[in-house]
């Protein structure tokens, strides 16, 4: 017999989801019973009292910061924009840093203007890494589907074996597996220490018909796990990482704009039935709730 265990804090919600001010997030987040957020920099940036004010804010709520998101177009870049996107990562750098946060994303390029050499890809991944380190920092990468030249999590694997940095690995969006289809199996291809975050989000239609239909879809019409069409393949997925061995955090990576007219409690109610339907009828695991009512404990023979 073996048997599955975890516990409600393995699921976070990213302030995405949810309209109003930060201190308004972070507390609508603590009191559905989740422990860690996920932080974007408009959320430092565009507080009214400026960042280190929202950091603040942060560190009251108590919740933990799973990670800190995102450098975007960094990679294969030249020149002045190379120099320029340096300065941009180093920013960023010092908000995680000032969060307590262990980890920052960085999506794969979607820039004309950046080179599909795999030589210069890693390097400019373990640039930053580089840049991190002194800090105490991860950084995931993560292959945007429409990513003009990494779009799928084996290419952006490659590259991040290549670049070859401790503390460089990958960042995994169950949205962009399942709208590029890539297949579960190359799931096997990766080191699970190197997985550093895993996104869940679903989405309510099966085909993604164009490019800009999939671009749409992420930043507008994504669905908490469990609410889509796709809770079968999220399901193998959660599964499937389990069974390789990640025993890191999941995200809530749900952009949606109805979400955003919702009551913040309405949503963060979702998002706390996604996290039990994954912990209790996905995973099989014991998940204490708020009020430290624990469900039935299942095993699997």
């Amino acid at each position: 017999m073996s048997q599955f265990e975890g516990n409600f804090d393995d699921f976070g919600m990213d302030t995405i989801s949810l309209a109003g001010p930060l201190e308004a997030k972070l507390a609508a987040i603590r009191a559905a019973g989740f422990t860690q957020v996920m932080l974007a920099a408009r959320d430092l940036v565009g507080h009214a009292n400026g960042w280190q004010a929202a950091v603040d804010a942060v560190k009251v709520s108590g919740l933990k910061v799973t990670g800190f998101q995102v450098l975007r177009d960094f990679e294969g870049l030249s020149g002045h924009l190379h120099d320029y996107k340096i300065d941009i990562a180093k920013s960023m750098l010092e908000m995680c840093h000032a969060l307590d946060c262990r980890l920052m994303l960085a999506c794969s390029s979607t820039s004309v203007h950046a080179t599909g050499d795999a030589d210069a890809l890693a390097r400019d991944l373990r640039k930053l890494a580089m840049l991190a380190i002194p800090m105490n920092i991860k950084v995931a990468y993560e292959a945007l589907s429409w990513g003009r030249t990494i779009n799928e999590f084996p290419q952006a694997w490659d590259v991040v074996a290549q670049a070859d940095m401790p503390n460089l690995g990958l960042g995994l969006d169950s949205f962009h597996m399942f709208a590029t289809k890539t297949e579960l199996d190359a799931l096997e291809l990766l080191d699970p220490e190197k997985i550093f975050l895993v996104q869940l989000a679903d989405f309510m239609w099966n085909e993604i018909k164009s490019v800009e239909e999939r671009i749409a879809t992420a930043r507008h019409f994504r669905v908490f796990p469990g609410e889509g069409v796709h809770s079968q393949d999220l399901a193998a997925l959660v599964l499937k990482l389990y069974a390789l061995g990640y025993r890191g955090a999941y995200s809530f990576e749900v952009f949606n704009d109805d979400y955003q007219q919702m009551p913040l409690a309405t949503v963060t109610k979702r998002a706390r039935r996604s996290a039990l339907w994954l912990g209790e009828s996905v995973l099989r695991r014991s998940v204490p709730l708020p009020n430290r009512i624990r469900l039935k404990r299942h095993t699997q023979a």
